[in-house]
């Protein structure tokens, strides 16, 4: 069981580009939100930095989708770690709204381009998909932990600015593993469909839809991580240090998904397993603004990357299920619009609630939206499956 764990000799450069360019984005969750709140912005702009974005990643993840079926998703995941250097560089010499947002840009630029790529690649990995997808996942976990703890102690001991230069190293480390994996998927022998009849023949399908509805709600505590989530513990009267590793704990609870639970998602039938993830995220976003205790909202922390972990190994499943290998870059860039509208939501609503009420209020408010959402799964669960049928 325990070799199963790790992956092939000859993918050691994908995983481990993986885990650096996640490392990567663990330190834009926290460098990010507070640099923008030490310059001087308010609940709303911090949200609009972080929302705004996020209709160029939706466009740019549709288009990185289709290239990744075309040129390779080796190709494609490069660019996104060029873009996330180029990103870092920006945070370094800008300090100004419209600089901040120029940086936010080429970040979902970069995540537009390495999710449908990534996944595509994962999921045409010899072997149990299920768990490739979760070891992919754990990775990202993984990444987002170190990020997320070392961005919270280097803005203590070296500031925002000498944070994004590590940042950037890293980053650049991610580039040249891409450039040495040498992996190329196996081709399909089915003439390239055209884009556009690509995207209307899965949006046509009910399963997509569901396949949306699942990501958004996997997509919400990755989403807050970027934003609220340390601004709130900053709140609550943790430094931002203990803020770091308190982040971390969602993604230890995504690894532990990854590495251990993913071998349960092996069919997207099972109902139980989105609607019970769903009903964990509401909860544990609600409730961990109820307390100021550490080792409670490490609980809900951990309880909230948990079944995060779990939901998007079920989306990728489902989307797997429902498309070939020649559209799987496509089909899976579109199912990551659900992340996209989690990331343009989210932040906006919560903000705002924010600012006119407080961030404990807004994260409470939005646990409840979350239960809302829940419980609109099984009617999408059951169009999607009698459509199959």
């Amino acid at each position: 069981m325990l070799p199963a764990l790790f992956p092939p000799h000859s993918l050691t450069p994908f995983y481990g580009a993986a885990l650096a360019w996640n490392i990567c984005l663990g330190m834009s969750y926290l460098l990010i939100p507070l640099y923008a709140q030490s310059v001087g912005m308010s609940g709303v702009s911090i949200g609009v930095l972080v929302a705004l974005p996020v209709v160029v990643q939706m466009a740019f993840a549709l288009i990185g989708g289709a290239l990744t079926d075309r040129l390779g998703g080796t190709r494609i995941s490069n660019v996104s770690f060029a873009a996330m250097i180029a990103s870092t560089l920006v945070f370094v010499f800008s300090d100004s709204f419209a600089g901040l947002l120029a940086g936010q840009i080429l970040i979902t630029i970069s995540r537009a381009a390495y999710w449908p790529a990534s996944w595509a690649l994962a999921s045409q990995f010899a072997g149990d998909r299920s768990r490739a997808m979760g070891r992919l996942n754990a990775l990202t976990s993984a990444g987002s932990i170190t990020g997320s703890a070392a961005a919270g102690l280097l803005i203590e001991l070296l500031g925002f600015r000498n944070g994004f230069w590590v940042m950037a190293l890293i980053a650049t480390l991610a580039l040249a593993l891409g450039l040495a994996l040498r992996y190329r998927a196996p081709q399909s022998s089915q003439a390239q469909p055209a884009v556009l009849t690509t995207f209307a023949v899965l949006l046509r399908k009910p399963p997509m839809w569901y396949a949306l509805a699942c990501a958004y709600a996997a997509g919400i505590s990755f989403t807050l991580v970027a934003s609220f989530y340390p601004l709130l513990f900053v709140a609550q009267g943790f430094s931002p240090n203990v803020a770091g590793w308190l982040v971390a704990m969602r993604g230890l609870g995504s690894i532990t998904a990854g590495m251990v639970l993913a071998r349960v998602v092996q069919s997207s039938a099972n109902l139980r397993v989105p609607v019970i993830s769903a009903l964990v995220i509401a909860t544990s976003v609600g409730l961990v603004a109820a307390t100021s205790n550490a080792w409670v909202i490490t609980f809900f922390l951990f309880s909230v990357g948990l079944a995060s972990g779990v939901m998007t190994v079920f989306f990728q499943m489902l989307v797997t299920s429902i498309s070939r290998p020649e559209q799987r870059g496509v089909a899976m860039s579109l199912a990551g619009l659900g992340f996209s509208f989690s990331h343009l939501t989210t932040p906006v609503i919560v903000g705002w609630l924010a600012d006119v009420y407080s961030i404990q209020v807004a994260f409470m408010v939005f646990g409840a939206i979350g239960l809302v959402w829940t419980a609109g799964l099984p009617l999408l669960h059951r169009r999607a499956h009698l459509h199959r049928a």
